[in-house]
């Protein structure tokens, strides 16, 4: 099987086509798998990481905003996709994949609709509760629409829809039951906290406070992943609070969490956001954890998210605007004195954990074929 996975501009856009890519490697060791993405996106750095070939094009989303500086975007943003589209048909027909898939995220646009244009097969794979925009535009043509969620069905009309679960990483999987690695020289507890792999400017702001009450009172152990535009400036921020991030033995902020698998099977609580693949990682791992969902994303499907983990007892959500780092830190203090409401969270999202997705996946593209 020849496959292009296409999507990108987050990891959540990404890591389910590298799960599934990896997948389909497993079953079909002779299978030759190919992405396509943004250029610049943090898609380049995760498909390389990987070992695969990324075709990537310059191209950005579309702006919001009813002015001149949005009109001048959004003129320079279409004008962007069609040479990609442009592109991605010269790479379609020097490559002739069988299928291509597209995991989401303005990225993955120019090669799913160069390929659909070709008469080349697609499939759309849609991991969040309520579809962005880009496979929403794509939908009509795809030949298989794969969702995470039961209810993600009517937004798209017709029986190519079928329900897949949220793919994880092979890394998780393989880290997930085993023993915890010490991450710390210490025998305190460890926090893990990420915002995606952009990164959240706000939350990281708000991190800041939490981060200056752990360093003067200790308690616990963080690994925070701030994300590569945040972490130019947080570093800096921090040390003008009084706080050396250097002496500090129990925090250690980065730019991106690159083992994650290790990480997260180590850790004792994740704070993080609410993204449809974040969320089936964290229930894969069984960990209990501290949500504060995006309130910036279409239709609010991380809150939608977010709340399914609460009502089963896996999470506590707060939302963006109803928190601080105060609040965060005592809130997170409070969470890890409770073994044993940290252990129900666990095997509660464990219990949530979608253990077959990537066969249900690979089954769908198979027969798409």
């Amino acid at each position: 099987m020849k496959i292009i996975f296409a999507g990108g501009g987050t990891a959540g856009h990404v890591n389910p086509g590298l799960a599934a890519a990896a997948y389909i490697r497993e079953k079909e060791p002779q299978s030759r798998i190919y992405f396509a993405g943004g250029r610049g996106g943090i898609e380049e750095k995760l498909v390389s990481r990987e070992g695969y070939e990324i075709f990537t094009f310059p191209i950005a989303g579309l702006s919001r905003s009813i002015s001149l500086s949005g009109f001048k975007k959004n003129a320079k943003a279409v004008s962007q996709v069609l040479s990609a589209v442009r592109a991605a048909k010269r790479v379609i027909r020097e490559q002739n994949p069988d299928i291509v898939v597209g995991t989401g995220g303005y990225a993955c646009f120019p090669m799913v609709y160069a390929a659909q244009k070709l008469g080349v097969k697609t499939a759309l794979l849609e991991v969040n509760a309520t579809p962005g925009v880009a496979l929403k535009r794509l939908a009509a043509k795809a030949d298989c629409i794969m969702v995470s969620f039961e209810e993600t069905k009517a937004f798209f009309k017709g029986s190519k829809t079928v329900y897949t679960g949220s793919p994880v990483r092979q890394e998780l999987l393989e880290y997930a039951g085993k023993a915890k690695e010490p991450l710390f020289p210490n025998d305190d507890p460890t926090v893990l906290c990420f915002w995606g792999s952009v990164g959240a400017m706000y939350m990281n702001k708000k991190m800041e406070r939490f981060i200056y009450r752990l360093a003067g009172e200790g308690g616990f152990n963080l690994i925070q992943g701030a994300g590569s535009a945040n972490f130019k400036w947080m570093p800096g921020e921090i040390k003008d609070m009084g706080i050396e991030l250097s002496n500090c033995s129990n925090i250690r902020l980065m730019e991106y969490i690159y083992d994650m698998g290790r990480v997260m099977n180590s850790c004792d609580l994740v704070i993080c956001r609410a993204g449809a693949s974040t969320l089936a990682e964290v229930c894969a791992c069984g960990k209990p954890s501290i949500i504060i969902p995006s309130p910036y994303v279409t239709g609010n499907h991380q809150e939608k998210n977010a709340r399914a983990l609460e009502r089963a007892g896996a999470a506590l959500v707060a939302l963006e605007s109803e928190i601080d780092g105060d609040m965060l830190f005592e809130m997170t203090m409070e969470l890890l004195h409770d073994r044993k409401k940290l252990s129900e969270m666990s095997k509660n999202a464990l219990s949530l954990a979608s253990t077959d997705a990537l066969e249900r996946i690979y089954r769908a593209i198979k027969e798409t074929l």
